[in-house]
């Protein structure tokens, strides 16, 4: 039995990060993890993705846009695999990162399954069976999620496959049917349409990427269009057939059935959490209907001591806000001054070509709660650097109330957006207004400029549009 004021369960980008909070505070931590420390995330996730992203976008660029640059090549070679193992090595550097932050601030590493047995106690089985129990004073839950499945199209890891598959596998289909058109979707279908693979995108609701403004959604649909990505929204997948070649996709639209062929099928429909066989229980921590662990501001369950962060709560699937709420829960596990997370403005990002990024209400959900909205707008067309990149696709679009100037929502599709989106987070978080962003002196050239030239548009004195 060892005690600890701070056990951990769960070394993802939220559990690891609150350990590292809470040693800093000075509470005695341990962390504990069944596979990896950094989680999906560092290991299978956001890191590598953005790793085979850059592969795919040189890719695109010598496949179909070397006449634009001057660039001219015989007998041009592709090697998918070296993608996918460079995007391992970066992978693997960064969770070799993870390991030498637990050491600088002595942070317990515990590799095993855990389980609650008590409000104060967890017990852990290691590979090879062995069982120890963990006592602390406070246990923070941070298991995260898995693959949602679509009953009668389970994933093989072969002919039908989750995220997980698709960013280990060293080999890239010649044909893919991607159900699911959110952030993993998008990402894939830039991936694997930028090395070649014939895609096709199909998504249940109206548009792609339906969380974001519908402007975003549009013109992301448009672009995905121009690079031959198939697009089928309000289509509803009937089945998935596995064939001798490969899988057989029945949808159905407004038009009707129609079946699809292809080498592989991509589920990516969603997640659920990684809340069974954890002890929740026995313990008596409450779970909403979905299975995510019910937390309050602090980050704390119903059960004293217990308390939950990332994607096992259901708040926002993403690994920032993961980070963020492992850092609010540690601070006030130790009782030292905090904030309180408002989870509608905290930014979102789709890493695909071209990116899409946003933060706060649409321009629909802004009017639907009876603001008085002004909209400010910049293409990227107009913008001096991103046509010296030769990536013009896109706009920075504000959502502002017409009153105040008070900024609701940033939604942006272009180059490297996800770069630009902090500038806004942080004006709404130190209460600025469109006017002030306006004001602020951009350099130039650069794409952020856009993001002021929208700003002046919003205040009626666009300047280069």
């Amino acid at each position: 039995m060892s005690d600890y004021d701070v056990v951990v369960l769960g070394a993802g980008p939220g559990g690891y990060v609150a350990a590292i909070r809470a040693s800093q505070l000075g509470l005695k931590t341990a962390v504990i993890d069944k596979e990896w420390l950094g989680g999906v995330c560092l290991n299978i996730g956001c890191i590598p993705s953005k790793a085979l992203l850059k592969n795919a976008d040189l890719a695109y660029t010598l496949r179909n846009r070397g006449k634009e640059f001057g660039i001219s090549f015989d007998n041009l070679e592709l090697d998918y695999s070296v993608a996918v193992k460079r995007s391992r090595q970066v992978s693997n550097r960064l969770v070799k990162g993870v390991t030498f932050l637990m050491k600088k601030n002595n942070i317990d590493v515990i590799m095993g399954t855990g389980k609650l047995t008590a409000k104060n106690a967890i017990e852990v089985t290691d590979a090879d069976g062995k069982k120890q129990t963990i006592a602390a004073k406070n246990i923070i839950l941070a298991t995260g999620a898995h693959s949602a499945q679509i009953p009668g199209m389970e994933v093989d890891g072969k002919k039908i496959v989750s995220f997980w598959e698709a960013i280990l596998q060293e080999s890239r289909p010649e044909s893919v049917i991607i159900i699911g058109a959110g952030a993993i979707g998008a990402e894939f279908s830039t991936i694997w349409n930028s090395y070649g693979t014939k895609v096709t995108l199909i998504e249940m609701l109206p548009r792609i990427l339906p969380l974001e403004d519908e402007d975003v959604s549009n013109e992301m649909a448009k672009a995905f269009k121009k690079v031959g990505i198939e697009v089928l929204t309000n289509h509803r997948v009937l089945k998935v057939e596995k064939t001798d070649s490969g899988v057989h996709v029945t949808v159905k639209g407004e038009e009707g059935e129609k079946g699809f062929d292809a080498q592989q099928a991509l589920i990516a429909v969603g997640f659920k959490p990684n809340s069974k066989d954890i002890g929740l229980e026995a313990v008596g921590v409450k779970v909403d209907a979905r299975g995510f662990v019910e937390i309050d501001e602090r980050m704390a369950t119903n059960v004293p001591g217990i308390w939950a962060i990332g994607d096992l709560t259901g708040k926002l699937l993403l690994a920032h806000v993961a980070s963020a709420q492992g850092i609010v829960c540690a601070e006030n596990i130790a009782g030292a001054a905090t904030v309180k997370l408002d989870y509608r403005m905290m930014p979102r990002a789709t890493y695909s070509y071209p990116q899409a990024t946003s933060f706060g209400l649409t321009e629909a959900q802004a009017r639907a709660e009876g603001y008085d909205v002004k909209i400010g707008r910049f293409p990227f067309l107009a913008n001096g650097k991103s046509l010296g990149m030769g990536e013009s696709t896109g706009f920075v679009k504000l959502v502002t109330d017409a009153k105040y100037g008070e900024i609701l929502g940033g939604h942006m599709i272009g180059p490297e957006v996800s770069e630009l989106l902090p500038e806004l987070t942080l004006a709404h978080t130190m209460e600025l207004t469109v006017e002030e962003i306006a004001r602020n002196v951009h350099a130039h050239p650069t794409i952020s400029e856009a993001i002021m030239e929208a700003a002046h548009d919003a205040e009626g004195r666009a300047i280069h549009s």
